[in-house]
């Protein structure tokens, strides 16, 4: 029943159209419809019947429909269509789909009144944070192959709470595996923390010395982004890499200079993304590539709605090994000293490629040709 009221809708729009008679376009796309909402063929065949068509219909574009599923009653009724359209002009090709034209670059005063704001919400950020608590969920990759051949090594859950402006985790779950009282970095392996605020304020401190650029237009999360570029160098840089073979090996620790891209909402101006890729590397450290893309959510704790961290992919190169981290944040709750998030050690589900993966812009559609009357 609910697929005869959509044919029944899709016959209404068309009629519109009837006095003048239908395209083949038109005619095309009723019958994918169709096909793909599954109508019966009798009833498609019987909407046919009462059609006519403003230009030729002609045979090889009734055996392509015919290829994509078209039914034999549905086919019959082509074919008469194409018998009576015969002496019609012929069908004019598609319009051309429309190309996506991104507006222009912001003018250089928008460009530096976007930066100013931006940085003094990236310094402030911290500070507007609520103490809270939240599950940090890491599932950790492996790559000897350098082609994006990840294989999954574990799952790593911890308790990680946010209190006066600093981090503190708590190993809960290892591999579904319940753990109590062994510290965070007892997993050993890739492991990465700092993900509140430290590093969008180190971008943004005059310290810093960062030089900015406005690079594109963007989609993220369906809301338009602005993306910038970003270069700390050096000199100016606290941005470390720790590497240690074990626990017991002191290891050693570098800092390098890094770069990237930051994603700012067009509409509120607050980052809602960033990128981070390590450079200046000294050639004998073990690792030689670090990469992370930090994404923020708007999350629910009390009664407010705050910008925070909803999932950070880092990948990682030392020696002929790759790692990837893809760190989850989930179950935000107000901190309190008996605060708890009821978690049982089951692992959770991956978030959704729409929450992480940008959009490609897309033109506005035109709205459907109308048919000429036949000459």
């Amino acid at each position: 029943m609910g697929l005869r009221r959509i044919t029944a809708l899709f016959v209404i729009c068309l009629s519109a159209w009837a006095q003048a008679g239908y395209t083949v376009e038109q005619i095309k796309s009723f019958i994918r419809s169709a096909i793909q909402l599954k109508n019966p063929d009798k009833e498609v065949a019987q909407t046919l019947r009462t059609m006519k068509m403003a230009e030729r219909l002609d045979l090889d574009t009734v055996e392509t429909l015919q290829g994509e599923g078209a039914g034999p009653r549905t086919v019959a009724a082509l074919k008469e269509l194409a018998t009576e359209s015969a002496s019609l002009g012929q069908a004019k090709p598609p319009a051309p789909k429309p190309v996506y034209v991104p507006p222009p670059p912001p003018s250089s005063e928008a460009q530096a009144a976007l930066l100013a704001e931006v940085k003094e919400y990236g310094i402030n950020y911290t500070k507007t944070l609520p103490d809270f608590i939240c599950l940090e969920q890491t599932r950790r990759y492996v790559d000897t192959t350098g082609k994006d051949s990840w294989r999954p090594t574990d799952i790593i859950s911890a308790r990680l709470s946010y209190f006066n402006q600093k981090e503190d985790y708590k190993l809960v779950s290892l591999n579904d595996r319940v753990v109590n009282d062994a510290a965070y970095t007892s997993v050993g392996g890739a492991l990465s923390m700092g993900d509140f605020g430290t590093v969008m304020r180190e971008i943004f401190e005059p310290q810093s010395n960062t030089h900015f650029d406005w690079e594109r237009w963007t989609t993220l999360r369906k809301r338009p982004t602005q993306v910038l570029t970003y270069r700390v160098p050096l000199e100016t840089s606290k941005y470390s890499i720790h590497y240690s073979e074990d626990q017991k090996d002191e290891g050693s620790t570098v800092i390098v200079g890094y770069h990237g891209s930051i994603f700012v909402d067009n509409d509120l101006h607050v980052v809602v993304r960033i990128v981070v890729e390590a450079e200046n590397i000294p050639p004998s450290f073990p690792v030689q590539q670090v990469k992370s893309t930090l994404d923020y959510d708007f999350t629910k704790i009390g009664d407010r709605e705050f910008l925070l961290p909803l999932v950070n992919d880092v990948r990682m190169h030392s020696s002929r090994l790759w790692t990837k981290n893809v760190k989850e944040f989930r179950l935000y709750r107000k901190f309190s000293a008996d605060a708890v998030i009821k978690f049982d050690g089951e692992e959770l589900g991956p978030l959704p490629d729409d929450k992480t993966k940008e959009q490609t812009p897309q033109p506005a559609q035109p709205q459907p040709p109308q048919p000429q009357p036949p000459k």
